[in-house]
């Protein structure tokens, strides 16, 4: 069970993220939680360049692990309720379906989980393992889906001991037009 979430603006994201320093992604992987946001975050905005919402889902995916109490299974789950109010419902989509893409492509992508780092191996044996056909069909009929694995993609690579990429405050613009889109009216 989830602990209790609390909805994060954008300044909040931000000092949370930047905790991120000084944690690392996982034993035996040279980066940190702040690295790994940093990397997935560029490597989508170069990717996809103008898919705003894709670029700050590949920022924010991993921060459950950052909050109190965060676990990893819980982790994309808690993430997306944390970011649901500021950034928008496709974002949080995004990220609360980037372990459920893993699982999928394990279940359908040959040679895909073995190309895990270890911790990822690891950490989708606590999520579940690899889906079922019937699972994996619900996985693709679902909203932002798709985008879920470009990001889980983004996020397999964003690993890189040493890669210089946008320092933190460099995304907080885009965040904070997210947070706009998402509090203006849709009519």
């Amino acid at each position: 069970m989830s602990n209790v979430v609390p909805d994060l603006g954008v300044d909040q994201m931000i000092e949370v993220l930047a905790t991120g320093a000084d944690f690392p992604l996982s034993p035996g992987v040279p980066v940190s939680q702040l690295d790994h946001a940093l990397q997935t975050a560029a490597l989508l905005a170069r990717l996809h360049p103008g898919d705003d919402e894709l670029v700050a889902a590949g920022l924010v995916h991993d921060i459950g692990h950052l909050l109190p109490g965060g676990t990893d299974e819980a982790h994309a789950t808690d993430a997306a309720r944390a970011v649901r109010q500021a950034l928008g419902e496709r974002v949080a989509g995004i990220v609360g379906l980037h372990i459920e893409a893993k699982r999928y492509l394990v279940a359908t992508e040959d040679g895909y989980g073995g190309a895990l780092t270890n911790d990822s191996v690891v950490s989708l044996q606590r999520q579940g393992g690899a889906m079922g056909e019937q699972d994996a069909v619900a996985f693709l009929a679902q909203p932002w889906a798709a985008d879920a694995v470009t990001l889980r993609r983004a996020d397999d690579s964003g690993k890189v001991e040493g890669l210089e990429v946008l320092d933190l405050q460099s995304w907080t613009p885009l965040l904070r037009e997210l947070t706009g889109r998402a509090s203006s009216p849709r009519g």
